[in-house]
């Protein structure tokens, strides 16, 4: 048994609050700019206090003919409501949502991962078509 089985969580977002979901068009052109939106906790809110949290997000392409993934962005939120005061006295919070566009050439996967201070790393993925 590999040791980074189970590494990963899987769900559907419309239940699971944890799941990253993935806002990007089915196909694009070649060579033309894609937008990817990317944000947890859109049909359950996830919790954002010191607590628990979601503390990052990464979204990468991955062409179909590609040995490897790209790494397109990684967006760390860092304000949970933690302030000299103590927990949840800054009300300052900010919202686990990136956006990020790219071009590609080849049609491929397009992944996101998603961690919860609390409940570990959450995964989900979008197939992108070239034309």
């Amino acid at each position: 048994m590999s040791c980074l089985s189970g590494l990963y969580q899987h769900a559907d977002w419309k239940t699971e609050k944890h799941v990253p979901v993935i806002e990007a068009p089915d196909e694009v052109a070649a060579g033309e700019s894609c937008k990817i939106t990317v944000s947890v906790g859109k049909e359950i809110p996830h919790p954002n206090k010191t607590e628990h949290h979601i503390r990052w997000i990464e979204v990468y392409f991955k062409a179909t003919d590609a040995k490897f993934p790209v790494q397109l962005g990684r967006v760390e939120f860092c304000a949970h409501g933690e302030s000299a005061e103590g927990p949840d006295k800054s009300g300052i919070y900010t919202n686990s949502c990136a956006a990020i566009c790219f071009k590609t050439e080849k049609p491929g996967t397009i992944s996101a991962t998603a961690y919860c201070n609390i409940h570990g790393l959450w995964e989900s993925s979008k197939e992108l078509s070239v034309k």
